[in-house]
């Protein structure tokens, strides 16, 4: 076997692999609701600036 031939299926097993992770990424992100991520996003905020009122009203 060339070795242009075995650099190319590892190029192509790379590819396949990267795909299975963003897939799988992007599988996980879509599971959350809105209000999921709303809440999340709330609890980074206040995680990130140390207080836990944002002024967010509801």
């Amino acid at each position: 076997m060339r070795w242009w031939k075995v650099v190319g299926l590892a190029g192509l097993a790379g590819v396949a692999a990267t795909g299975v992770v963003v897939a799988r990424a992007e599988r996980k992100r879509r599971a959350y609701t809105s209000d999921e991520v709303r809440e999340r996003l709330h609890q980074r905020l206040s995680e990130s600036t140390g207080s836990d009122d944002i002024g967010v009203t509801e």
